[in-house]
């Protein structure tokens, strides 16, 4: 893994994907991110999540009090995480609010599902970066914290990830996973309100590449 940032306080780093962040239910013996950073560095205090899928900036504190403060800003909203995203299709909008309320761990595949009536209100803002043949480079920001909701809001748009077969879109051979990269996270440290960005992995920028041609 890429160590972005690191002090006495926090670890931020860029997450490889396929790697979870706690252990799966069913693979109790495999290696995840938590067990490897404590054997390095001791005792760490998870902030936030992202999906095994999903590469890109993660933050961990080091501390109970840096853990109270990030939690804190993660509850009220004020760290603003921005992921990077290729979707299915050719969207008609430059950007885009999505406020389908979502409804979380349905069924025996465990997907989020737009729920008017059980779903807790939801929004992520999506915004064109870069237009191809017949998918899209989107920045997403998720203003609320649900689980997959960048994967089923981007579905319910008509437009899921390339490569999300779960959520609905073709089998393909461009990606080896859901095409999602956690690209930068803001938050506040010592006073001051900064900004990491994690690079694409091998894979996203291979699939970006591919897609050129």
């Amino acid at each position: 893994m890429h160590i972005l940032h690191i002090d006495d306080h926090v670890i931020i780093l860029n997450k490889p994907a396929g790697l979870p962040v706690l252990p799966d239910g069913w693979e109790k013996g495999s290696e995840y991110l938590v067990k490897m950073l404590e054997a390095k560095y001791d005792k760490i205090f998870i902030v936030h999540r992202l999906d095994k899928i999903t590469s890109g900036v993660m933050v961990f504190a080091r501390d109970a009090e840096t853990h109270r403060a990030l939690n804190m800003q993660f509850e009220k909203h004020t760290a603003e995480k921005v992921y990077h995203a290729i979707v299915e299709g050719n969207p008609r909008w430059e950007e885009k609010i999505t406020k389908f309320p979502l409804h979380a761990n349905v069924g025996h595949k465990h997907r989020t599902i737009v729920d008017d009536k059980n779903g807790k209100p939801s929004e992520t803002r999506f915004k064109l970066l870069k237009r191809y043949q017949s998918s899209a480079l989107v920045e997403a920001q998720p203003m609320t914290g649900r689980t997959h909701q960048i994967r089923a809001h981007a579905s319910a748009l008509g437009h899921p990830l390339l490569g999300d077969v779960l959520y609905g879109a073709s089998e393909t051979d461009l990606t080896p996973r859901p095409a999602l990269h956690a690209h930068s996270l803001t938050i506040e440290l010592n006073g001051q309100r900064e900004t990491f960005s994690a690079p694409y992995p091998g894979d996203f920028r291979a699939t970006l590449e591919r897609l050129k041609r």
